[in-house]
């Protein structure tokens, strides 16, 4: 039986199977269609199993990732919001938290709501900070308004209370006003989006979540109903921004934790092919399309936040999107792509991105109407793509058009060669992505040079041994099938649900009775969910962590819980843990201070698939038979345009090895391997590249 993992981005669509039993693999890569999404990923599956003589009735389950969420609030494409608040809070989400993310921009722009003011009406409610009612909720008041909201046509609503975090009776009361008087609303309460702490960024996930609801409800109903069209009878997964899948029912009913979904994934295939080649620290490249995703790697996971944003006014100032306070992978997107736009701005200066050509018209060379020049254009007139093996030849590429593109907006405005402009964009984009990943790792209190890349994507492997030698990394690891590995991520993940409850506390002064109960009712829920998606009651894992703080600190950082069941040998751990990673953090301790704890979280999940990895060959092949010939490509180390030998990936046999400069092809993505890199096949076929010696060693 089959599972199947479909990975929707900006401009590609990537498809990745496997059979359990016998460890094969398939894999697909088409255009994303941009008006339907669905469309696209449709085709990939419907090409994949005929090509592979696949029949629906043979796949077991189908994972699939989206960017629909992240696109409907950056594009502002969702439901008619309202929202219904505490009286004297319909301005929260104006107010935001009284800080500018750029104090010296006097013509700042603030993220617009997605409930506009006119959309949000307030209720006569009030408790406390104990969750203790002032003010009771009038249930004809709440009636009154929810037939206001329905007479303004509004499609979705949310609910925030002040404080309903720690009392939720309030939030109920008015989801069964809202059932009862206009049924056909989609609703979001908070709490059952997000009960923590903290206003402005609760009501903004709960409104980001009613707004992206009916959208991504038709969206996955619709996609069923083709999956069940051809004949599927498995089970339908949507990947989680977290790092899990959840059921289709769930996914429809928590749009926002779906956000990130597709980036989650490569995150979690960079974990697997570093804990496979035993490296502790990893850096995860992934670079697409449309954007680069870099993500840190310790201990064999990926890190996870809850401080994440969307749909910024200003795409690298923090501060300038919608806050979503749920568990995401954490990452760095930058939109550095193949299709990112090169320009000449006021100044004269080249930059690259963050606009992207997508997948319509594309690149010029993708010969479907685009102009502009990018990365796509330039790395092809390097030489590092070959435009008759493009998709395994499946889509040529046009040099022709991409020289016309680069020339006219890059190297006429500039005074340089179209191939001198070419390197500056590949080199531009290169910096931008090797800043970025420098800057992520140094904020953590690492070093740059710890860590190795894991490089995949379509455009990853073509960048990457530059990008890796401007961060100081000496080794890249290219996993098999790279242009669609972040697809196969989807094949390494479990069925998982995240809660969080706050009761905020000193850690020197609570019993933990009031904590072990809030544990007890989230463990409880989410067995339940997971059981629902078929999973057996021995296979649930349970795992908790609390954010913590010294006392008076606006901010915290999450801690794991190393026990099930809280006592005093548990607590005492908990303040080393915190200390500990504390001093990482900010390499300092305030030892006088007494320790808060705020959200108690709680993640609840079913085992990990395991896949099978690629055989090694029963009888190995040289080296020379993986020899496809030579061609021109540019090295900036020799200053020219140098004959390259070309290798066939799929000819590679453990164990072989060769030194750069070389390019190895593959059917969704390319590899360059500079002067100074260094390759080995291992035994799963994973390359492994080291950059060794200097710059001054290359001969020019």
């Amino acid at each position: 039986m089959y599972r199947i993992g479909i990975d929707i981005g900006g401009t590609f669509t990537d498809i990745s199977a496997i059979d359990d039993q016998t460890g094969k693999w398939a894999i697909g890569k088409v255009l994303t269609t941009s008006k339907d999404p669905s469309v696209g990923a449709m085709r990939a599956l419907g090409n994949l199993l005929s090509d592979q003589g696949i029949g629906p009735e043979e796949v077991q389950n189908i994972i699939h990732g989206t960017t629909l969420v992240a696109n409907a609030l950056i594009e502002r494409k969702g439901a008619k919001t309202g929202l219904i608040t505490t009286k004297g809070f319909r301005d929260v989400l104006e107010i935001r938290r009284e800080r500018r993310f750029d104090m010296y921009d006097i013509f700042i722009q603030m993220p617009t709501p997605l409930a506009p003011r006119s959309l949000r009406r307030e209720v006569k409610e009030r408790m406390d900070e104990k969750g203790e009612v002032l003010i009771p909720l009038d249930p004809e008041e709440a009636a009154a308004v929810v037939r206001e909201m329905r007479s303004e046509g509004v499609e979705a609503v949310a609910v925030c209370f002040l404080h309903s975090f720690r009392n939720p009776s309030h939030e109920q009361l008015m989801k069964t006003a809202i059932e009862r008087t206009a049924s056909d609303l989609f609703v979001s309460l908070s709490v059952e989006v997000m009960p923590e702490i903290r206003e402005f960024e609760r009501m903004s996930t709960t409104v980001a979540n009613a707004f992206t609801q009916p959208l991504m409800k038709r969206y996955l109903d619709q996609f069923d109903a083709s999956l069940k069209q051809i004949g599927f009878q498995g089970s339908f997964f949507v990947m989680l921004s977290n790092g899990g899948i959840t059921t289709r029912d769930v996914a429809a009913r928590f749009p926002i934790r779906v956000v990130e979904s597709g980036p989650a994934a490569g995150a979690i295939i960079a974990a697997y092919y570093g804990n496979l080649m035993r490296e502790k620290k990893v850096v995860s490249f992934d670079m697409g399309g449309t954007t680069a995703k870099i993500a840190l790697i310790e201990k064999g996971a990926p890190r996870v936040t809850t401080d994440f944003e969307v749909a910024r006014v200003y795409r690298f100032k923090k501060g300038s999107g919608l806050p979503v306070k749920l568990p995401v992978i954490e990452m760095v997107e930058i939109g550095a792509g193949g299709g990112s736009i090169a320009r000449v701005d006021e100044i004269g200066l080249l930059k690259v991105g963050p606009d992207s050509a997508g997948a319509d018209p594309g690149p010029a060379c993708y010969d479907l109407g685009g102009e502009e020049p990018t990365v796509t254009d330039a790395d092809l007139i390097l030489g590092y793509l070959d435009p008759d093996y493009f998709l395994g030849g499946k889509m040529h590429l046009n040099l022709e058009k991409a020289r016309k593109a680069v020339k006219a907006r890059i190297a006429d405005p500039l005074d340089l060669s179209v191939e001198k402009a070419a390197w500056g964009i590949h080199q531009v984009v290169d910096e931008n992505m090797a800043n970025a990943a420098k800057v992520h790792i140094v904020e953590k209190g690492d070093d740059p040079k710890d860590y190795s890349v894991v490089a995949f994507g379509g455009a990853g492997p073509v960048h990457s041994y530059w990008v890796a030698e401007k961060i100081g990394a000496r080794t890249v690891i290219y996993p098999p099938s790279a242009g669609v590995a972040s697809a196969g991520g989807f094949l390494l993940v479990p069925i998982s649900f995240d809660f969080v409850r706050t009761f905020i506390t000193r850690l020197d002064q609570f019993t933990a009775e009031e904590v072990n109960h809030l544990y007890h009712e989230m463990e409880e829920e989410g067995r339940r969910m997971v059981r629902e998606a078929a999973v057996p009651e021995r296979a649930i894992k349970v795992t908790r962590s609390c954010d913590m703080r010294y006392l008076g600190q606006g901010h915290e950082i999450n801690i794991p819980i190393p026990a099930r069941h809280l006592g005093k040998a548990q607590l005492s751990q908990m303040k080393k843990l915190f200390e500990g990673r504390y001093e990482k953090i900010y390499h300092r301790l305030n030892p006088t201070l007494p320790i808060q704890c705020l959200n108690w979280r709680l993640t609840v999940s079913g085992n990990k698939p395991a896949i099978r990895t690629r055989k090694d060959r029963t009888q190995p092949l040289p080296l020379r038979q993986a020899i496809k010939g030579k061609r021109e490509v540019y090295f900036p180390e020799f200053d020219r345009y140098i004959q390259c030998t070309v290798y066939d990936r799929y000819l590679f046999s453990p164990g072989v090895a060769f030194s750069g400069p070389a390019v190895i092809e593959e059917r969704e993505s390319t590899t360059v391997v500079g002067p100074r890199g260094k390759v080995q096949v291992d035994r799963n076929l994973c390359l492994m590249m080291e950059i060794t010696g200097g710059a001054k060693e290359i001969r020019r």
